[in-house]
């Protein structure tokens, strides 16, 4: 294969290289001049951003003009089209800083997770840099932001370089040159186009959405490829290896720690898994349309469906300040968005500790499975919300029954409950459980509060996804496992002959390594 091809090479390229062991006394000086150069070069951009200051200062005339000139035709291309804006919109999300941390911390935990601490000091160092490096720049600029007939969009703070376009270039770099050795020499053209692709569309929506001019995205690119440039090479120094091309990323030997799991781990039979799955999911739907007909058309006028919407009331009436205030953040923690991310971050670190893909595809089968039949169910339903005062002033526009905080807040923390009782049986993981079930508890209690919901439609949500959950673990097998049964590192076979009472010999396989260290903690507590 060409990818054992590249490692086979890699390895014996290795031996003509002078090599920094990843962990002892060395390293930790080698980790400190690494940092001092890296901040040295930070220095430099720095000061290289007040010399375009000046230089900006110096065409301020016909720069500002075309810039101007350019940034009014976009904008009367974009804010007369909605949906234009809301794309943008959505696109230039990539550029936040929230997003940049979510992606270099995740990053940077599943590199320690695997060992690659060199690698993980890369991400740390890099980001903070650039976290520094725009607001400096910024500050010794000191450019006015774009005005425009029509404004779509708002930001605040100077406008050079694009803030947004910066973090981008450096999180898009730092994950592309990180995981490079881990990609095919086949498909690194692609990945690398793919990368540069999303970068400059990245940048290009600010200039859509008219809070930024063209110099300014420029100069977001030309400053976080720069800032790239000094750590990838501080970096090469410190492996020994200054001179290695970075088409081969930062370090081609650890391509066998980068790899998510082994070529041979996709879940087996993933069509007869399929299939039963949709099996399960039809006959929820079935049971939760039955339940959303009987709370929209038979409890309402009887005592139960009189105690479903009192005990609203009852919250409604009762609301404190204090009460109202902890219940927002609480709310939070079943939000679309903080779900998708954690799921995301979840599934990466997963796979990152146990090798397998089956901890990712669990987590990514019970949020989007959980997603899709409570779209479904809730338009079907169209159960009207609660008739007291909300303290969301816009609530989603979707039914009331299920909830759909709820049912989030259960697919996701109880699917990661889930996957850490399958991989240890330390005592720790029953505290896994136990902050499952307080983070869903908590997001029903606060969407009740807040007026968003009955008690029935929280009931909906984990008659949904609880069998969800459940059916997930039983069907989707790990690695050797038949479809439909229990895996079989946890299946137990009597042997033939054996005396009754005594106890079943075991036949499980030997257990991967990696699962080993999770079961004994070693993996969980390294680093």
């Amino acid at each position: 294969m060409v990818h054992s091809a590249r490692v086979s090479t890699v390895e014996g390229d290795r031996a003509d290289r002078p090599s920094v062991p990843d962990g002892g006394t060395g390293p930790d000086r080698a980790l400190g001049r690494f940092t001092a150069t890296s901040a040295a070069g930070l220095a430099g951009l720095v000061l290289a951003g007040l010399a375009v200051a000046l230089v900006l200062r110096l065409l301020a005339g016909p720069l500002l003009g075309a810039d101007a000139a350019l940034a009014g035709a976009v904008n009367a291309v974009v804010a007369p089209q909605p949906w234009l804006v809301a794309t943008l919109s959505a696109l230039t999300t990539l550029g936040e800083t929230v997003t940049g941390a979510v992606v270099l911390v995740v990053l940077t935990a599943a590199l320690v997770v695997r060992g690659r601490r060199r690698l993980a000091a890369f991400t740390v160092v890099t980001g903070l840099g650039a976290l520094a490096l725009g607001p400096a720049v910024k500050a010794l600029v000191g450019r006015l932001r774009p005005i425009v007939e029509t404004p779509v969009a708002t930001a605040p703070g100077p406008s050079f370089p694009s803030g947004h376009t910066l973090t981008v270039t450096v999180w898009v770099g730092v994950l592309l040159l990180v995981v490079l050795p881990a990609v095919s020499e086949r498909r690194r053209r692609p990945v690398i186009a793919a990368a540069v692709a999303l970068v400059v569309l990245a940048g290009l929506t600010r200039l859509g959405l008219g809070v930024h001019f063209l110099s300014d995205v420029v100069g977001g690119w030309a400053l976080g490829a720069a800032w790239l440039a000094v750590t990838a090479s501080a970096f090469r120094a410190w492996r020994g290896d200054p001179d290695a091309p970075l088409a081969d990323g930062l370090e081609p030997e650890a391509a066998g720690d980068l790899e998510p799991a082994p070529e041979h781990d996709p879940p087996a039979h993933r069509r007869t898994v399929a299939a039963q799955l949709l099996v399960v999911a039809v006959l929820l739907v079935g049971v939760l349309l039955a339940l959303g007909q009987l709370v929209t058309r038979v409890l309402p006028g009887t005592p139960l469906g009189a105690a479903d919407v009192d005990a609203v009331r009852f919250l409604a009436e009762n609301r404190t300040p204090a009460l109202d205030a902890l219940s927002d953040p609480v709310d939070e923690v079943g939000n679309t968005l903080v779900v998708v991310v954690l799921g995301l971050a979840s599934a990466v670190l997963a796979v990152a500790l146990t090798r397998r893909l089956r901890a990712a595809v669990l987590l990514a089968a019970a949020v989007v499975g959980e997603t899709l039949m409570f779209m479904l169910t809730a338009s079907i339903t169209g159960r009207e919300r609660p008739a007291v005062p909300h303290l969301d002033e816009q609530l989603p526009p979707t039914s009331s029954f299920p909830s759909g905080h709820t049912a989030a807040s259960v697919a996701l923390y109880g699917g990661i409950a889930v996957l850490v009782l399958g991989a240890t049986r330390a005592w720790w993981r029953w505290l896994a459980v136990a902050t499952a079930v307080v983070l869903v508890v908590g997001v029903a209690w606060a969407r009740l509060h807040r007026g968003a919901h009955h008690p029935s439609d929280v009931l909906g949500s984990l008659v949904l996804t609880l069998p969800w959950l459940y059916a997930l673990h039983r069907l989707i097998p790990r690695p050797g496992s038949p479809p439909g049964r229990a895996p079989r590192a946890e299946r137990v076979e009597p042997r033939r002959g054996a005396p009754s009472g005594q106890r079943p010999a075991r036949t499980d396989p030997v257990p991967d390594p990696s699962v080993r260290r999770i079961a004994s903690g070693g993996d969980l507590g390294r680093g």
